[in-house]
């Protein structure tokens, strides 16, 4: 018994060894060879080397900073929403409720509405933005939903951003949201197929 057990130990470290080597799996002339290719692929751009960019429109940028803010907004990122929103901004919402002015007063309402939300989405479609200098508006039409206190919410709506380009940078000025009403389908008939009023 004694052979079995030191052949299995011996079976053991041989696989030890092995599983060692293709862990550490570079010698050092893998070593000598990855520096190689490294030093022959240093001209090609790297995430971590800056090359020329091409400069967006403002346009660009706009669509950009709308999209940037939305999924903050969906995903409850207050840094990066704010990153989209001027200090200043004026907020007017969906409700018949006042204007909240300032980055400051909309935080704890926007942190307060977003704790009882889960499962949040928010599309938009039908987007048309104007920039005439350092003012530019976008409008678009958006559609959402997510499960609020525990039951699922739908609604759609409009939502019209102004904003103003501030040292080089678009920053949102004035948000104003509207909720589209949701009443039924209208019910059509066909032609010809209407009773005459008596």
């Amino acid at each position: 018994m004694r052979s079995v057990s030191l052949c299995a130990r011996r079976a053991i470290a041989a696989l030890a060894v092995c599983l060692f080597i293709l862990i550490a799996g570079v010698t050092p002339a893998d070593a000598q060879q990855k520096d190689k290719k490294n030093k022959n692929n240093s001209s090609l751009p790297t995430a971590k080397t800056s090359g020329p960019t091409i400069p967006l429109s403002d346009e660009q940028q706009i669509d950009y900073l709308v999209s940037t803010m939305l999924g903050a907004w969906q995903v409850g990122d207050i840094d990066k929403m704010h990153e989209s929103y001027a200090d200043d901004v004026t907020i007017i919402s969906g409700p018949y409720m006042p204007p909240v002015v300032g980055w400051n007063n909309y935080l704890p309402l926007y942190q307060q509405q977003r704790a009882r939300m889960q499962q949040v989405r928010m599309d938009r479609t039908n987007t048309f933005l104007k920039v005439n200098g350092n003012c530019a508006w976008a409008t678009f039409q958006w559609d959402f939903a997510a499960v609020i206190d525990g039951q699922p919410s739908a609604s759609q709506g409009h939502m019209t951003l102004v904003m103003d380009k501030r040292n080089g940078k678009w920053l949102i000025t004035l948000n104003h949201t509207s909720v589209a009403e949701q009443s039924p389908p209208k019910q059509f008939s066909a032609p010809g197929t209407t009773q005459p009023h008596r």
